[in-house]
């Protein structure tokens, strides 16, 4: 058979797309498995958003810049909850996910043997992308005792000469940690003095959270800064697959060279939902937040009975929580799954920095959720 590319030989198929085989498969020989794992909304769309997916009518290619009415709306809903002016024609971009996003800028930036900064515990597409590429990931520690935030000036006393681009997401997955406006602004100086492009993950800024930030709103930030976003946890519409990379256009510019030879333009009826959806009031963020609310509720309860300790000020779709001492994060994890059939992340799979913690998601009926609390109430766990 035809060997792989040597660039794979560093990178792991992604942990989920393992995982869930196993836990289809546990549903196949008639386990009832609640996945509390997963971070995919349930919850449905905006019904607007649906009616003007139905009502489109146009199937042919589209612009790879997005429809100019939809890189409009991505720019006043920037202007109207983060205080961020952004040129719609050249400063937003929009993407097919920001997953795809972390893909394109990290090929529009980086040559192979460049050194990326990458946040432990951080989401592990950062680092796969990384080495796909033949770039090369430098983790920094985010601790629990920082309010999981990176140390600056223990990561200066390392050589940065060859580091081009530094992820952050805040609010961070998978801790739910906010910035303040003073970390971002630390992040821009750290990023002048330096040269490294500083790239906000920014999927989470709505969930939980009653001061959605960006990092662009610091003064200068555009000279070094971009910031990915999505629908996708915002609106409900993850298989959707819209998200955006907004920013200065000269980096914006780059990465469009990667995306336009990557694909053939958004579906013009999901860009058209995709206005909708960015042009909805804030009352769409209380209705969706009053449903997570009645979900973390009961999570913190699951979390009680296995003694984990969690941080109740949290955003996003997870509780990060804390496991007993002396307690492996993956094998609670899997004591969980096959004795109680429900299916939580163990820590570990965001980097070293997640052992000693477990992740559950937000992402399930509220039923389900309650019948995982019978079924652990009081279990003999590790």
């Amino acid at each position: 058979m035809l060997p792989q590319a040597k660039r794979l030989n560093d990178v792991k198929e992604y942990y989920f797309s393992i995982k869930l085989r196993e836990v289809r498969s546990l549903i196949d020989q008639g386990k009832p498995i609640i996945n509390l794992g997963i971070g995919s909304p349930d919850l449905d769309p905006p019904e607007t958003v649906m009616d003007a997916l139905k009502n489109a009518d146009v199937h042919g290619y589209q612009s790879y810049q997005g429809l100019p009415e939809l890189r409009e709306a991505m720019a006043l809903f920037y202007q109207r909850y983060y205080g961020v002016d952004l040129a719609f024609k050249d400063e937003v971009l929009p993407l097919m996910g920001s997953k795809e996003g972390i893909l394109h800028i990290s090929m529009a930036f980086l040559n192979p043997g460049d050194q990326v900064l990458i946040p432990d515990p951080g989401y592990p597409t950062y680092a796969s992308v990384t080495k796909l590429i033949q770039a090369v990931p430098i983790t920094y520690a985010l601790k629990e005792s920082n309010n999981w935030w990176p140390d600056l000036k223990e990561i200066e006393k390392s050589d940065l000469s060859k580091v081009k681009i530094m992820w952050v997401n805040y609010p961070h997955m998978p801790t739910g940690s906010n910035a303040n406006q003073q970390l971002f602004e630390e992040l821009i100086a750290f990023g002048k003095k330096h040269q490294i492009l500083i790239v906000n993950d920014n999927p989470y800024s709505f969930i939980l959270n009653d001061h959605p930030k960006s990092i662009l709103s610091v003064p200068g930030a555009k000279d070094i800064a971009i910031e990915l976003n999505s629908l996708s946890k915002t609106f409900n519409m993850a298989g959707w697959r819209v998200g955006m990379v907004v920013g200065h256009k000269k980096y914006l510019n780059a990465i469009l060279k990667v995306k336009s030879n990557m694909d053939s333009g958004m579906y013009y009826g999901i860009q058209k939902g995709a206005i909708e959806a960015l042009s909805l009031s804030s009352e769409w963020f209380v209705s969706m937040n009053k449903v997570y609310k009645k979900r973390r509720e009961i999570i913190w309860q699951i979390c009680e009975n296995l003694k984990c300790s969690f941080e109740r000020e949290s955003s996003g779709l997870f509780v990060w929580a804390k496991i007993p001492a002396n307690t492996n994060s993956n094998d609670l994890s899997d004591q969980i799954l096959y004795n109680h059939d429900i299916f939580v992340t163990p820590g570990t799979v965001f980097g070293a920095q997640g052992e000693g913690y477990i992740r559950f998601s937000l992402c399930m009926d509220e039923n389900k959720m309650k019948e995982a609390f019978q079924r652990l109430n009081k279990a003999e766990i590790l």
